[in-house]
């Protein structure tokens, strides 16, 4: 498949962008994927391959993917937009906002803490009982405002996997008094000129979602498997994290875009993630109009910890809602986004005036790590270098 077409457009000096892709959906043998860069705040690569459904109907330029964790940094991204104009700050508490929360030892943890994960709230597994109750919002947050944290708040890092999206999407609720849809519409689309970023995916644009490829096993196995890791005490903060009955089966159905679950539900255009990310990368700014103020920006981006996250094994750098920025040259200094499980992930690099982002169907790799990402990321890197 090495003739496989490219569709849209690059900048010669990012040809290898979309060689990248072409090779990334040559080899996954099915599906598609969409990457978009951003330079010195200018598009330079738009483009996208291969099919987006399994009758074999090819991605297009309208096509949005369900991009799981990657919807982390655009709610974060929303919640810096309202601290910018004062309607709530990150070192309140939480229950300055949402007094429910205050309950069992939770009354001092702030809104910082919900961002850097260092809340000791990731625990998804005994919150509920099975996925499909996440789609009721007041129910999944009546039951985290009842939790007690695992650990001391901010004496360490534990990746909220899904828990992150109904935390900070409760204090952006109860802040605003709208739906996080509708923030991010307000805040994000709306003064960047966005199409194609939403969180529950009104149905007037469920036409142009790319079919999920994935597979699991069995639930009955998948849950013999979970006791089992729960037992070895390294494990269980994960197991705890994602490991919960019914996630399979919620993430493959129809009903996964018909509530909110802004830890992972958000569905993206590359573009529209390249876009918002050029935003953060070029100071706040992008065609010379200001997203997000010079303060705000540093405060959302300065690194909260470089020790160990106790759920995901490694050092993720924690910013508030974003973590560092790796490619397959290593990790980029200045640079922070957001990966999800899957493939998918954006991220900006400041120091390049540079943001990147891709977007796919067929999922791969783990909840922490997929190469493909890396490797885009690493030939965006070196295209910038020749500007």
């Amino acid at each position: 498949m090495s003739d496989l077409p490219i569709a849209g457009f690059v900048d010669p000096n990012f040809g290898a962008v979309t060689e990248t892709l072409r090779r990334i959906v040559a080899h996954k043998r099915g599906g598609g994927a969409a990457v978009a860069v951003y330079h010195r705040g200018r598009l330079v690569v738009d483009a996208w391959a291969g099919t987006r459904d399994p009758s074999g109907a090819p991605w297009d330029r309208d096509t949005v993917a369900m991009s799981f964790s990657t919807t982390k940094g655009v709610v974060a991204t929303a919640l810096h937009r309202l601290v910018d104009q004062g309607l709530l700050d990150y070192d309140d508490p939480v229950a300055k906002y949402w007094p429910e929360f205050a309950a069992n030892g939770k009354e001092h943890i702030t809104v910082r803490q919900l961002l850097s994960h260092s809340a000791g709230l990731h625990r998804l597994r005994g919150v509920i009982d099975d996925a499909h109750l996440m789609l009721d919002w007041k129910h999944i947050t009546d039951a985290l405002a009842a939790e007690a944290p695992r650990w001391e708040p901010g004496t360490r890092h534990g990746y909220h996997g899904v828990t992150y999206g109904f935390l900070v999407g409760e204090v952006i609720r109860r802040v605003t008094g709208t739906t996080v849809h509708d923030v991010i519409q307000r805040e994000i689309v709306e003064p960047l000129d966005l199409d194609g970023m939403f969180i529950a995916t009104p149905p007037d644009a469920r036409h142009r979602l790319a079919t999920l490829i994935m597979s699991f096993g069995d639930s009955q196995r998948t849950e013999r498997i979970a006791r089992r890791l729960e037992r070895v005490a390294w494990l269980r903060p994960a197991v705890e994290t994602f490991m919960v009955a019914g996630f399979d089966m919620l993430l493959l159905g129809e009903r996964v875009h018909e509530s909110e679950l802004p830890a992972l539900n958000g569905c993206f255009t590359a573009r529209s993630l390249a876009r918002m990310y050029a935003a953060l990368a070029g100071g706040g700014e992008l065609d010379g109009k200001r997203f997000l103020s010079a303060e705000t920006l540093r405060r959302a981006t300065e690194v909260q910890s470089t020790a160990r996250d106790v759920v995901v094994g490694f050092p993720m750098r924690w910013r508030l809602g974003y973590h560092m920025a790796a490619t397959t040259r290593g990790v980029l200094p200045t640079g922070f986004g957001h990966f999800g499980f899957g493939g998918s992930g954006a991220w900006a690099d400041p120091e390049r005036d540079l943001a990147v982002a891709m977007v796919c169907n067929r999922v791969a790799g783990s909840p922490f790590a997929d190469t493909r990402l890396l490797r885009i990321g690493a030939a965006a890197v070196r295209g910038a270098s020749r500007r």
